[in-house]
C-alpha cells in the first residue's frame, strides 16, 4: 500500500505506472566535484548552486537469473529505489523473531550502553545496534540466503553487513525521524566510498498510517542532495536520537516530492522492505496505540568497505559501521 500526497501525484502514478524518471540532465553545477575529487561532497559551509548531483553508479547491478528476485521486482526497485514484499516471513519464524526482540529490549545490562539508544526525552530504547552479533538468532537471520541472495543480486557483489539495529517504536511515544539519505550519513561519517549498499527491513508488527511507518519518496535515489554543516566529533550520539545535521534543505525536499510524491509501505507483520541506501526517507511520530518495530541489516558491497570518513574527522565507533569479516562485542 501507499499514500501520495495529491490527487495529481496520485493520477500520474495509475495513469503511467512509472514514478520516476529520469536523472536531471541539468545538475551541472560550478561547484561540482572534478575529476578525482569527492563525487559526493556534503556537510557543506555553503549551498552549491544547485540542489542536488546526479547519482554516478547503477541502482541495481545484478541480474534477474542471478537471485530471487525477478525482472519486474528489479525493475521496480530501480525505478523506485525500494521493494516491498508482504510476507515474506510467517508463522512460528515471525514469533521468533518477535520474542527475540522482546528479550533484547528487556536486557537491563543493555541500557546505558552506546549501542542502545533511547528515545529523546525517555529511557524507552528505540535503537538497538550489531544485533548480528548480540544475538545468535539475529545472526543467522543476517546470513539467511533469502536476504544475502537479494543483497547480492542488488549489489551486483558479494555484500556484508556493514550494520544491524533492531528499531522499536513503541506507542503514543516512539518520535519520528527527519528526512535524510543513510547514504549521506555513511559517506561523510563512516566513510563509505559509492552507493553500492542495500538496506532490508523486516517488520515485526503490523505497519498501518497510524504507527509511524517509514515514509520514503521514489525516485530521489538517483539524485544526491549535499547537506549543510559541519560534523562535529561524537555527532552520532545526537544523531541517532534526533537527526538535525545531514538533512536535506526543504527547497530540495519540495522539489522532489513535488517530482514523485510519497508512499509508505503498510502491511501485516512479516513484510521485508528492500530499500537503496540513497534514497530519501523519514518517518512521523507514532501517535496510536500500537508498536512498530523491524529488524534492519545493511548490506555493503565487499569491495566498497569504508575508508577515512569523508566529511568527518574520524569515524563513527564500530558498532555502526562494521568491516568484512569483523568479531564485534561490547567492550568491558
Amino acid at each position: 500500500m501507499s499514500v501520495k500526497t495529491s490527487d495529481r501525484m496520485l493520477h500520474e502514478t495509475v495513469s503511467h505506472q512509472a514514478v520516476v524518471d529520469s536523472p536531471d540532465p541539468q545538475s551541472r553545477v560550478r561547484s561540482a566535484p572534478r575529476p578525482g575529487q569527492d563525487p559526493y561532497p556534503t556537510r557543506l559551509a555553503e549551498p552549491l548552486d544547485m540542489p542536488w548531483l546526479n547519482r554516478r553508479e547503477e541502482v541495481v547491478k545484478g541480474r534477474a537469473e542471478e537471485g530471487p528476485l525477478s525482472q519486474a521486482q528489479l525493475d521496480e526497485f530501480d525505478r523506485k529505489g525500494f521493494l516491498f514484499e508482504p510476507n515474506f516471513i510467517s508463522g512460528e519464524e515471525l514469533d521468533e523473531l518477535r520474542r527475540e526482540l522482546a528479550a533484547l529490549l528487556e536486557r537491563d545490562d543493555f541500557r546505558g550502553r552506546d549501542f542502545a539508544i533511547t528515545e529523546p526525552s525517555g529511557n524507552e530504547i528505540r535503537s538497538l545496534f550489531a544485533v548480528h552479533f548480540l544475538s545468535e538468532r539475529l545472526g543467522r537471520l543476517a546470513r539467511d540466503a533469502r536476504l544475502v541472495g537479494r543483497a547480492r543480486q542488488i549489489l551486483g557483489g558479494e555484500p556484508y553487513v556493514h550494520q544491524s539495529r533492531i528499531n522499536y517504536k513503541p506507542g503514543f511515544e516512539g518520535k519520528g525521524f527527519n528526512w535524510h539519505s543513510d547514504f549521506e550519513t555513511w559517506h561523510a561519517e563512516d566513510g563509505m566510498p559509492a552507493m553500492h549498499a542495500v538496506s532490508a527491513s523486516i517488520v515485526l508488527t503490523d505497519n498501518h498510517h497510524f504507527n509511524g511507518p517509514l515514509m520514503l519518496i521514489p525516485g530521489s535515489h538517483r539524485v544526491f542532495v549535499p547537506c549543510l554543516g559541519e560534523t562535529p566529533d561524537g555527532n552520532h550520539r545526537q544523531s541517532l536520537k534526533q537527526q538535525e545535521l545531514g538533512v536535506p534543505s526543504r527547497e530540495a525536499l519540495t522539489a522532489l516530492v513535488e517530482r514523485h510524491g510519497i508512499e509508505a509501505p503498510t502491511g501485516a507483520a512479516g513484510g521485508l522492505l528492500l530499500f537503496d541506501c540513497n534514497v530519501l526517507h523519514g518517518s512521523n511520530a507514532n501517535m496510536s496505540p500500537d508498536p512498530r518495530s523491524n529488524v534492519f541489516f545493511v548490506y555493503n558491497r565487499r569491495d566498497n568497505r569504508c575508508v577515512a570518513p569523508f566529511a568527518a574527522r574520524r569515524r563513527r565507533p564500530e558498532f555502526l559501521a562494521h568491516e568484512p569479516d569483523e568479531a564485534w562485542a561490547p567492550a568491558g
